[in-house]
């Protein structure tokens, strides 16, 4: 049962990803026959905690609040990522989890759930800003960068703000049918569905190199993304057999010549899509993938979305849409 849910709060939290968790679940809406539900702030650093946002928040709970609670939230907080959190706080969470409640995270929230363990050997989400470093903190910790949310019941991430409301609607709609969930985003002005396994839109290239024996080819590969390359072309430009010049890519960059270029090709689409008006056609001849049906296949592969969506995301119906292989929208 989804009855009784507190969101605990530290110091440095951000108000907009507090609001998510608040205006899901602290809100009466029971004129509507909907669920209302008992609702909760506790802290866990004192009655008195500073936001990101410069205003103080004042809270009545202290954690014993969450020994009732059925959902805990953690929302955002800055420097989240790199600070140490309330051993008690830690302690209140495994206990939680134990019995049976669930916990869900918001953004940076996560790191509080992965400092208390509940993330070791688990799937999860997070703002792709915090996502390399959450691996790096929490080794254990299966990170998914490119999802909105993760639901590896009873542990739930989600990424940055809008994405906090997708996965609270997700829990509802799994809890109490998607006809609450639909009610509560139509207040919210919200989409009443995202799929948690759509992808953030991430302005992230990958890794570059840190030395110079691959440095000039990845630079001749940028600025040539609309040309067809094999890895013994690249291999010669820079004086290597290809097997060493294969494994010495993968060693400076992390990833393989042909995902690498892939990743960069898809980058420029997008940056094509929202800047330009160019169709997709003349996009895919831009940055090598020939063809609309070949752009829009691997687009969708790597960001969960095709590319007019993604363009009308960006710019609005007024976005040009002539791909020679029509989409559905």
């Amino acid at each position: 049962m989804l009855e009784n849910v507190a969101a605990v709060l530290l110091n440095g939290v951000h108000p907009f990803e507090l609001g998510v968790v608040c205006e899901v679940f602290g809100i009466d809406r029971s004129e509507e026959g909907l669920p209302v539900y008992d609702f909760a702030v506790a802290s866990a650093e004192g009655p008195t905690l500073d936001t990101y946002a410069g205003f103080t928040v004042n809270t009545k709970d202290g954690l014993e609040r969450l020994e009732e609670a059925d959902l805990i939230a953690v929302p955002a907080g800055e420097s989240y990522a790199v600070r140490e959190f309330p051993p008690e706080l830690l302690d209140a969470l495994r206990r939680a989890v134990d019995r049976g409640t669930r916990v869900l995270s918001v953004c940076s929230g996560a790191f509080v759930l992965a400092a208390a363990g509940l993330l070791d050997g688990r799937r999860c989400a997070v703002h792709w800003r915090h996502a390399e470093e959450l691996a790096r903190r929490y080794p254990h910790v299966v990170v998914e960068p490119d999802t909105l949310y993760v639901d590896a019941d009873p542990v739930i991430t989600s990424a940055g703000t809008a994405a906090g409301i997708d996965a609270c609607l997700h829990l509802v709609r799994k809890e109490q049918g998607p006809e609450v969930a639909n009610k509560i985003a139509r207040r919210m002005v919200v989409p009443p569905h995202r799929d948690g396994g759509q992808a953030q839109y991430i302005e992230r290239p990958l890794p570059r190199s840190q030395c110079d024996t691959v440095g000039e080819v990845l630079a001749w590969m940028e600025a040539n993304l609309d040309e067809e390359v094999t890895v013994e072309q690249l291999a010669a430009r820079a004086h290597m057999a290809p097997r060493t010049f294969a494994r010495r890519f993968q060693q400076e960059t992390g990833t393989t010549p042909y995902r690498w270029i892939l990743r960069q090709r898809v980058l420029l689409a997008q940056e094509l899509l929202e800047l330009g008006d160019e169709t997709v056609d003349a996009i895919a001849a831009r940055t090598g993938f020939g063809t609309s049906a070949a752009l829009r296949h691997h687009f969708v592969r790597a960001l969960g979305t095709t590319p007019n969506a993604y363009r009308r995301t960006f710019r609005g119906p007024r976005s040009v849409e002539t791909m020679d292989d029509p989409e559905a929208a």
